[in-house]
């Protein structure tokens, strides 16, 4: 099959797939007004097979630390799979799935599996890491970039975590939980009941991100856009917090976005 975009549709929400274009969900529509920023390495796009940065792009699976292409100096971030071509598995008129082989720099071979379930009011996003033959450490995230005004009042963020990463002057957590700050923010918290972080476009829009996973991301530093990523772990989290996958037994994570209409 070939990459190109594929819209989804429910109600009046549309959704772009681009599996062309790492994989991403390159615009979500309700009632025609686009939630999320447009351009190419914009839309909401998955982090995998680490989230955020990992530090100085090293990490160690056993005895051998691993190098990762720098694409941040002095971090590499995000992951790989946001820059190569997805396959298209299969679609209907409200879900895709989509697949992506790990190749080089990635050390190991392994399958990359993203679903996208649409309803009129609901965007359910899953994705599973699997191992062909050796074990890995892995992070599943997902990076939205939402626009900050849909035309009225700019969003609104509310959330309620139990704890903020505390961050280094290198971006990175430094190991210490501390109480959570006022933004702005380029920081990573702690929810473990599971992500829930509702935004607010007052008169306009509300959107809730949920996700069963503890940690988020709140970045909220650009004048035109504000990201929540829900993740696997913590930046850096290949060193810091490594969820193993192996060929028996594969990574997933999944997240929602549910918008009502003020």
């Amino acid at each position: 099959m070939s990459n190109e975009d594929i819209t989804l549709t429910a109600g009046d929400a549309e959704v772009t797939v681009q599996p062309g274009n790492g994989g991403r969900v390159g615009g979500l529509r309700v009632g025609g007004v686009e939630l999320l920023r447009q351009g190419e390495r914009f839309g909401c796009f998955p982090m995998v097979p680490w989230c955020g940065r990992t530090r100085d792009g090293r990490f160690r699976n056993g005895g051998t630390v691993h190098q990762m292409p720098l694409n941040s100096p002095p971090h590499a971030i995000h992951g790989t799979v946001r820059d190569g071509a997805w396959r298209v598995a299969r679609t209907s008129a409200d879900a895709a799935v989509i697949t992506y082989d790990l190749v080089e720099p990635w050390p190991w071979p392994g399958r990359v599996t993203h679903q996208l379930d649409l309803t009129p009011d609901s965007l359910t996003l899953t994705m599973a890491v699997e191992a062909h033959d050796s074990s890995f450490p892995a992070q599943i995230g997902w990076h939205p970039w939402f626009n900050r005004n849909l035309g009225g009042e700019d969003v609104r963020v509310d959330f309620a975590p139990t704890w903020q990463e505390e961050r280094g002057e290198d971006h990175l957590p430094t190991g210490n939980r501390i109480e959570p700050r006022p933004g702005p923010w380029d920081d990573c918290f702690g929810m473990p009941d599971g992500v829930d972080v509702t935004l607010t476009w007052p008169g306009q829009l509300e959107l809730k991100v949920g996700s069963p996973e503890e940690w988020v991301v709140v970045y909220d530093e650009q004048e035109a856009a504000v990201c929540v990523e829900p993740q696997t772990g913590p930046p850096d989290g290949l060193n810091s917090r490594p969820r193993l996958v192996t060929p028996l037994e594969p990574l997933e994570a999944t997240m929602t976005w549910a918008w009502r209409r003020l």
